[in-house]
């Protein structure tokens, strides 16, 4: 039997390092050499025992921002091949209940997703179906790679968000909010602000997409200030990327008579938001929300990165061995100037990209 080291989440707060049999394939499937696998935001939570469905899962190798080199493919795979780069729609709806019937699988009643309910890609192989993987152009290397699951989410988002020309975009979190405020900005919205409490991803932020920052250290008061910015109106749109009840009520705020607030921070299952219902009524106030991208997202996620449209790069803070993610877990919580760390089973030594 073939074995591969991965690190196991075998119960909340315990990887282990340890040497766990290669997957195998069905006629349908291929076995992908892990290259890099991003650390997510709820990554942690699921460290951290933070979402009950998760927790059913463990043990667990998570890990679902990745890319990878085909190796073996199903004798029903015509597809790929193996040698191809690619990146893989971790989601697995089943295709056949209500949700998936009317073309909203991400509702799905029995949804899955690779590295967070079934074994993904923190190890050094893993499996997927064919079906789900797209072929990477040169023009997209390697670190940008592992950034296009990521992207699909963000994506997702503001397709539901649905922004005009010339719409205002408030973004809280300058993490992957910085990549919600560029697509915004892609998309003609007119002014973006982000706001944040760390100076580094603020500058990052500036620099990448928003018009303006909002330091929270420095201006406490950001639903003020957000008011100053809009002569007192308010934004049309407020994505919530931090994942926290305190801040979706202060995004709540920020939105303008008949605004929308765009849900994407994912919060535990026992934090919950005071809303005032009569905004819902008598201000027309919306709430949305997005899970994950699906589908032709990829594609899109795919052709925004190899055309220069999203550029990731600034982002990615550094690079890892893949025995050190429960490490780099709770550095990414110490150290906020870190944005997007990648992990790779193939180094055995830190790529330090931003100091």
């Amino acid at each position: 039997m073939r074995t591969m080291k991965a690190m196991v989440l075998e119960e909340p707060k315990k990887f282990v390092y340890q040497d766990v049999p290669v997957p195998s394939i069905n006629s349908e499937e291929v076995l992908i050499k892990v290259k890099y696998c991003g650390i997510c935001g709820s990554d942690w939570g699921s460290y951290q025992g933070k979402y009950a469905e998760e927790v059913a899962c463990l043990p667990l190798i998570t890990g679902h921002e990745f890319w990878g080199v085909i190796e073996e493919v199903g004798k029903d795979v015509i597809s790929v091949k193996p040698g191809d780069r690619v990146a893989v729609d971790i989601c697995l709806p089943c295709g056949t209940c209500y949700y998936c019937r009317r073309g909203e699988p991400l509702l799905c009643g029995s949804f899955a997703q690779i590295g967070i309910h079934v074994n993904g890609a923190f190890a050094e192989y893993v499996k997927a179906p064919a079906r789900n993987c797209y072929i990477l152009p040169d023009e997209i290397d390697d670190y940008a790679a592992a950034f296009i699951e990521p992207l699909t989410a963000c994506i997702n988002a503001s397709r539901k968000m649905n922004c005009e020309l010339g719409a205002s975009v408030a973004v809280i979190g300058a993490g992957l909010g910085t990549i919600h405020a560029l697509l915004a900005k892609l998309r003609g919205a007119a002014p973006v602000i982000v706001i944040d409490s760390q100076q580094k991803r603020l500058e990052t932020a500036k620099a990448m997409s928003a018009d303006y920052v909002i330091d929270i250290t420095k201006t406490p008061d950001a639903v003020a200030e957000v008011m100053k910015l809009t002569d007192g109106v308010g934004v049309d749109y407020v994505i919530e990327a931090v994942g926290k009840s305190q801040t979706y009520e202060q995004a709540f705020k920020m939105i303008r008579r008949g605004g929308k607030l765009e849900a994407f921070g994912i919060c535990s299952d026992d934090d919950l938001a005071k809303l005032p219902p009569a905004a819902f009524v008598l201000q027309e106030k919306k709430i949305g929300g997005s899970c994950a991208g699906i589908g032709h997202d990829w594609e899109v996620a795919i052709a925004l990165l190899q055309y220069k449209r999203v550029d990731p790069h600034p982002l990615i803070s550094m690079i890892v061995p893949l025995r050190e993610l429960e490490q780099s877990l709770n550095e990414l919580q110490q150290n906020k100037d870190l944005v997007k760390v990648l992990v790779s089973p193939e180094i055995s030594e830190r790529i330090i990209l931003i100091q």
